[in-house]
């Protein structure tokens, strides 16, 4: 290896997930399983968060706030209980790879929330987990049995003097409680209605107590920054982009999967090297969405960016939660955001007017469009209508319904075009479609 040669990148967060009984918690301690939690305890709490700060961790749950910034916004002064919430709610479309920590790495999962837990002084943490993943919710409520008999979690922790429980909540099925206000008034037994901000809630959140949340697989670094070092995860990556990130790859790839890499990795590596290329080597690819049904989509030309926070943004589109899925030149793009349109409109909590209507009038625009029953005057009604959306509502649903529709209008307007123009519900032809 030359010098300056970065070394090849090892698997950190799913190293353990194809290991028997990986689960368990006899093989996490083999592992070394818990020596982070130790190590968190033997410092005070605001080293642990200078070390997160350190380490340039920012969220991957979709927004990349940094981690260690977020944690400092807590109260100095606890004149209340703080509360640590791991939003294990993982509802954005085609995003699984929390579901794989849970299943395969439960302990990782509670660790890495204890010591967030540690960090901002909170003596109760919880896990809310999207209702749909029983299985994940059984493996993780086992875990936390072991867990709490063996001491790592309940009264005076490792003998630190420190309390904490961790309560494991399922969720009901509503994307909308993945907002993390809306996820609170769920939790406080309330309909998942979101909060206006401010305040924020590291000032007043769950049941109007200091509360940090953070994402499965932000909390899931936080032991190995404890064990190996915030210089290590800094190394790993790009500058204000670093550390291991996990990528769900899916769509008209030959190898769909949760593939974890070094953040930053290109999108064209992503689908050529670890999904293994196109499915059907006769059908180019068309488009890919990188983060998941609330960004920006990608035509064929714009592969060659690096998979991170800060070069997605600069593309007009977003990392989010990591969920990239491959279209190939057979997929009509209008079908693709009326599927969108769908789903936006259906998980709408229907709070905010211009979100309750405005993502039914797109969703109604599309289906005509789609239909062959569309006219040219749509487009330009539905980017308003698009534009009335974003930046209105009290929480991000509407950004995430409204956002990627110029996307979709603008580098693929000849298949709206198409199903205009012709009058027909069939997209354009294939040999078409992929020039």
């Amino acid at each position: 290896m030359s010098a300056g040669t970065p070394p090849p990148f090892r698997p950190v967060l799913t190293a353990r997930c194809g290991k028997p009984d990986s689960h368990l918690l006899g093989t996490y301690l083999a592992d070394g399983g818990y020596q982070a939690l130790s190590q968190a305890l033997a410092l005070q709490p605001a080293a642990v968060v200078d070390k997160v700060k350190a380490s340039g961790l920012r969220g991957r749950g979709g927004a990349g706030f940094p981690t260690g910034l977020k944690w400092s916004f807590m109260p100095k002064e606890k004149t209340k209980p703080h509360y640590l919430i791991n939003n294990a709610d993982e509802s954005e479309p085609g995003t699984f790879k929390d579901r794989l920590l849970m299943e395969k790495d439960p302990h990782l999962v509670i660790e890495g929330t204890l010591i967030g837990a540690y960090a901002i002084r909170a003596n109760h943490a919880f896990i809310y987990i999207r209702g749909e993943y029983y299985h994940a919710y059984t493996v993780l409520l086992a875990a936390l049995e072991e867990a709490r008999a063996k001491g790592y979690v309940g009264k005076n922790i490792l003998g630190s003097g420190w309390d904490c429980e961790v309560i494991l909540h399922r969720g009901a099925g509503a994307y909308i409680c993945g907002e993390e206000t809306a996820l609170m008034t769920s939790l406080e037994g309330g309909k998942g209605f979101p909060r206006l901000k401010p305040p924020f809630p590291a000032a007043a959140g769950l049941y109007a107590c200091p509360t940090t949340i953070n994402n499965v697989e932000t909390l899931a670094n936080v032991p190995f920054i404890m064990t190996r070092g915030p210089e290590w995860f800094a190394a790993i990556g790009r500058e204000k982009n670093s550390g291991p990130k996990l990528y769900c790859l899916s769509g008209h790839v030959k190898r769909p999967g949760v593939y974890e890499t070094a953040m930053g990795i290109s999108l064209r590596d992503l689908i050529e090297i670890h999904g293994g290329g196109m499915l059907h080597p006769d059908r180019p690819l068309k488009a890919v969405i990188p983060g998941g049904a609330s960004v920006g989509v990608l035509d064929a030309s714009e592969i060659d960016v690096p998979m991170d926070f800060d070069a997605l943004r600069a593309k007009g589109s977003m990392l989010g939660s990591a969920a990239t899925m491959v279209l190939d030149s057979s997929a009509c793009m209008v079908k693709a955001l009326l599927v969108n349109c769908r789903f936006f409109a259906h998980e709408s909590c229907g709070q905010c007017t211009p979100c309750r209507v405005g993502c039914d009038w797109m969703e109604k625009i599309v289906h005509r469009i789609e239909g062959g029953e569309g006219r040219l005057e749509d487009l330009e009604l539905l980017n308003d209508v698009a534009s009335r959306i974003n930046g209105q509502t009290i929480c991000p649903l509407g950004d995430a319904a409204a956002g990627p529709v110029p996307s979709y209008l603008t580098k693929f307007r000849a298949d709206f075009v198409h199903h205009i123009d012709n009058h027909t519900a069939v997209c354009l032809p294939r040999a078409t479609a992929s020039r």
